[in-house]
């Protein structure tokens, strides 16, 4: 099994989240204590994309 730590898609600095290789993430909260920001990403096979929702 193969470990990575989640990099921030704002900042691309590491986070404090590790995923392993047969992880599946859907619709999570990823928090990046550098920038203080929070974004939704979901993750399969250690590929990791950035939801975007549109402002109400």
């Amino acid at each position: 099994m193969k470990n990575e730590w989640v990099i921030c898609p704002i900042c691309q600095s590491k986070t404090r989240t590790k995923i392993r290789s047969d992880t599946a993430l859907h619709n999570f909260p990823l928090f990046c204590p550098k920038c203080k920001i929070e974004t939704l990403i979901n993750a399969e096979k250690l590929n990791i994309t950035v939801i975007t929702e549109p402002d109400a």
